[in-house]
């Protein structure tokens, strides 16, 4: 699969991901994504207990890619979407937010990691001086992930449910 404007990574396990911007005609496809999306894996990315993404909420991710957010789909060789990203931010703010969303059956591939990576050059890229993600304590693998990736871990006052990693950019 060849297709403009799209970044290839290779994952640890050698998975092929086509990544680019998430366009208007790809909402049916994210819907399909999300339908294979875990129940506890939504609740992990969205911070709050939902059966299905909305349309509402897909048409946001997709008019997400202006000024300082990103919305990604990771897309397998054969088209399908393997994964979704956002990498959320204030076109002249210091901070993003990273996220990611995972199909069920492409977990423990390196997938997470690759995207990861992928979000914190883009930020960087972008001129961001931090990039965050904010998880359910209970997302042990995203957790792990950011640790190993130099994330550190802060405590939420408000809600100790959730926890909030952050990694300081380095201009390099």
């Amino acid at each position: 699969m060849t297709t403009p404007n799209t970044d290839l990574l290779v994952t640890r396990d050698g998975v092929r991901l086509h990544v680019r911007p998430a366009r208007t005609e790809d909402e049916p496809g994210l819907a399909a994504f999300f339908a294979q999306v875990t129940p506890e894996d939504l609740r992990f990315r969205f911070l709050t207990g939902i059966r299905e993404v909305s349309r509402d909420r897909l048409a946001d991710m997709i008019r997400a890619n202006d000024g300082g957010s990103l919305s990604l789909i990771a897309l397998g060789d054969d088209g399908s979407i393997l994964a979704a990203a956002m990498l959320a931010g204030e076109e002249a703010g210091d901070t993003a937010e990273a996220a990611i969303a995972l199909r069920g059956d492409m977990k423990q591939r390196g997938i997470g990691w690759s995207l990861l990576d992928h979000l914190v050059t883009q930020a960087r890229d972008r001129g961001y001086r931090t990039l965050e993600a904010i998880e359910d304590r209970e997302n042990r693998s995203a957790i792990a992930i950011e640790h190993e990736m130099g994330f550190e871990r802060h405590p939420i006052d408000d809600d100790p449910t959730l926890v909030r990693l952050s990694k300081t950019l380095d201009r390099g």
